[in-house]
């Protein structure tokens, strides 16, 4: 096994998670087997209780793990699927020592930060780097494992400690150390200023680690060219030489399809408008994986993706009389969207801005796309505009509501925070053949999809609902969970209960993303039409043949 530390200095969010998954990327393209660990250094257990303006979005694995989004990164860029203990916390390995304190496996003796924290450390990287993450079931070549946060924090001391022991213990022809650093350029010089990455790298020395490699990358233009990049400075010929890889200088047929699709994306030209309506939009972090699949999905059919953020209380009619020039500025921007998207969320504020712009889409037959909380939602405004039910809403902000269209989960237990939603990948079957979702999953009779949430449609009032047109397309596999909702005589009115955005990759679009991209660019029809094949003519005729979307994105079975 061969471990690649990435570590970083100067400041936070320096992009290590980019750098790690694009190295991750490049050594996958050269035949190897690649996992990913990230180690976060604050206390929580895991990700699942952060506010989103924390820490960015929680991303959520097939197995139901609540972790960093950099292991949103890890699996879009190499198309794997990671597992909750791919993610470690302070908060994880003093748990798991403390729990073995208490079942007496230390003897009686004193337990220390040094060794029984430091080897719980090095005990977890080496037990999960040996997890298979591919179909073929076959144990990894190369762990990339990313230290979080910033070299001299107090946090993170226990890790660097435990990888300065590791290093040793792997043997150097094995550990590989790349830091990552920021170069400021003041504008009044011109001049780039390495004092700061000098000043890291030596923290990072004095603690007992010599990084092998320093990453410098300019910014670009999207995240798909840091790859090519890395690869153009030789950086498979530095690993094949430090870690002895049993591999070509020159990258394969994968990594040169990321570099036609990097070269698409700076060369698009139409542009397809999506209004984004949700309650945290002053981070665009809290909305990574959606704004990744709706990129995704956007590339695929040849449009530069202009993405709007919409502050859902901002379009509430109480903000007209107290801000009535952030109200009307909203509205704009939804109105002029060619598409409109509700993601999920918890909590009551921004909700009646939601279901406003939900009664928009729906009655001036705008594409929609509600996830979790947004099908929720457009389940509360059709009733209260279509069955005229007018008090209808969620247990969640009305316990008390005569008309509770959307009920909190039998098994949900309110007492504790952690961990206690429907987590994870589950099926969801279709329920009709005639089912634009359905077809746009490559008319397969289920799907599998990762969920998170803590409520759900009420289904013993779902027949009311289909009688006046709002369909439930797809169940549980006992047919009680409401999953997918789909509304007749509408271009594209889509809600799903399960978190699509979760599974989209770069080269594999989210069918229901790339469902609303498509209705909101007029070609839904036509591509439904060609049994779900983007068409030639989409391609750029200064692009070689075979980089054109229909041979990279053969179809939208994903998932």
């Amino acid at each position: 096994m061969k471990y690649i530390l990435v570590t970083g200095g100067v400041i936070s969010g320096i992009g290590k998670g980019i750098i790690a998954s694009s190295i991750g990327t490049i050594l996958k393209s050269c035949g190897l087997r690649v996992t990913a660990i990230k180690i976060d250094p604050y206390i929580n257990i895991d990700a699942g209780t952060f506010s989103p303006y924390e820490h960015g979005e929680v991303f959520v694995l097939n197995d139901g793990g609540e972790v960093d989004l950099d292991l949103g990164n890890y699996e879009r860029f190499l198309d794997i699927s990671l597992y909750k203990d791919n993610n470690i916390t302070t908060g994880k390995i003093y748990q798991h020592v403390i729990n073995k304190e208490r079942h007496g496996d230390y003897l009686g003796k004193t337990v220390q930060v040094v060794p029984h924290i430091t080897d719980a450390v090095q005990e977890w990287v080496m037990n999960q780097a040996k997890v298979p993450v591919d179909d073929d079931r076959k144990e990894p070549q190369i762990c990339v494992i990313e230290l979080g946060g910033t070299i001299g924090d107090i946090e993170g001391m226990p890790f660097v400690e435990a990888f300065r022991q590791f290093q040793f213990k792997a043997k150097r022809e094995n550990f590989c150390n790349i830091h990552v650093s920021l170069v400021p350029q003041p504008n009044a010089t011109g001049e780039q200023k390495t004092k700061p990455t000098q000043n890291s790298v030596r923290a990072l020395r004095g603690l007992g680690l010599s990084p092998d490699l320093v990453i410098f990358i300019h910014d670009v233009s999207s995240t798909y060219r840091v790859p090519i990049l890395l690869e153009e400075q030789g950086i498979i010929k530095y690993f094949k030489q430090r870690l002895n890889l049993p591999i070509d200088d020159q990258p394969s047929d994968l990594l040169m399809k990321w570099k036609k699709m990097a070269d698409r994306y700076e060369r698009l030209l139409k542009v397809c408008s999506i209004a984004l309506v949700g309650k945290y939009t002053k981070l665009s972090d809290c909305y990574a994986s959606v704004f990744k699949a709706l990129e995704h999905s956007a590339l695929a059919i040849n449009h530069k993706l202009d993405l709007m953020y919409i502050d859902s209380t901002e379009l509430e009619r109480s903000m007209e009389a107290e801000n009535s020039v952030k109200y009307h500025q909203a509205w704009h921007k939804l109105c002029k969207a060619d598409g409109i998207l509700v993601p999920g969320g918890f909590g009551i504020r921004g909700t009646e801005g939601k279901l406003q712009a939900i009664s928009w889409a729906r009655t001036k037959k705008k594409p929609f796309l509600g996830v979790c909380l947004g099908m929720q939602l457009a389940v509360v405004e059709f009733a209260r505009n279509c069955l005229n039910w007018k008090d209808a809403n969620s247990t969640e902000f009305d316990p008390d509501t005569k008309n509770p269209v959307v009920i909190d989960m039998p098994e949900h237990n309110p007492g504790d925070m952690g961990g206690t939603m429907r987590l994870g990948k589950r099926r969801t079957v279709f329920k009709t053949q005639n089912s634009v979702l359905r077809k746009l999953y490559g008319d397969e009779m289920f799907v599998e999809e990762r969920h998170r949430h803590r409520y759900e449609v009420n289904p013993e009032l779902t027949h009311c609902f289909e009688e006046k047109g709002l369909k439930f397309v797809g169940h549980d596999t006992e047919g009680k969970r409401m999953e997918i909702i789909e509304l007749e005589n509408h271009p594209y009115f889509v809600g799903v209960q399960f978190h699509p955005e979760f599974s989209s990759r770069p080269m594999k679009p989210s069918p229901p993303y790339l469902g609303l991209l498509l209705a909101a660019t007029g070609t839904l029809s036509a591509y439904l039409q060609r049994g779900c094949k983007l068409s030639p003519s989409d391609s750029y005729s200064d692009l070689s043949d075979d980089s054109s979307p229909e041979k990279e994105f053969p179809n939208s079975e994903t998932s």
